[in-house]
């Protein structure tokens, strides 16, 4: 069941993430065939329209379908912390489970390199969730500074 619940919010996650992706915001026929729509379905769908044609791929490269490639790209992976703060913060505490897992891949952690992970966050759970009231920023931002400490993790931090 953990498994499903973990998978279920990284699918949504990352699903919505590729609504606004590289090329902007406006960026697609997907966008224009759902413009002014909101909610998972619009925006799945979108992506779904941009990524099978390769509409903003060509935009990009192009400038044309609402296209650009001058802003800076972002993610908002913090939101998979605060999602399942509680049962992250659990497995941390135990140094294993699907949310520590589900928060690794999310991260771009390889699977040869998430036990490494698993084991760095366990260590380091005071450090990590230093008080009651840690919001998922926070905990992204400890997570990237143990990272970046880390020789074989250090690729992965943000």
């Amino acid at each position: 069941m953990k498994k499903l619940i973990a998978g279920s919010v990284l699918l949504i996650s990352s699903s919505a993430v590729l609504a606004v992706a590289p090329g902007g915001p406006d960026c697609g026929w997907g966008n224009l065939l759902f413009d002014g729509q909101s909610g998972i379905g619009p925006h799945f769908a979108a992506s779904t329209t941009n990524g099978t044609s390769g509409n903003n791929t060509f935009g990009m490269t192009s400038g044309t379908n609402g296209c650009s490639t001058g802003g800076t790209l972002t993610y908002g992976g913090s939101s998979m912390v605060s999602n399942m703060m509680d049962e992250f913060s659990e497995d941390v505490a135990r140094g294993h489970g699907d949310a520590l897992n589900a928060v690794a891949t999310s991260m771009g952690v390889e699977k040869a390199d998430r036990e490494l992970f698993a084991k760095v966050a366990h260590d380091n759970f005071n450090s990590i969730f230093p008080h009651e009231n840690v919001t998922a920023l926070e905990v992204t931002a400890s997570l990237n500074t143990l990272m970046k400490a880390n020789s074989r993790l250090a690729k992965y931090a943000a």
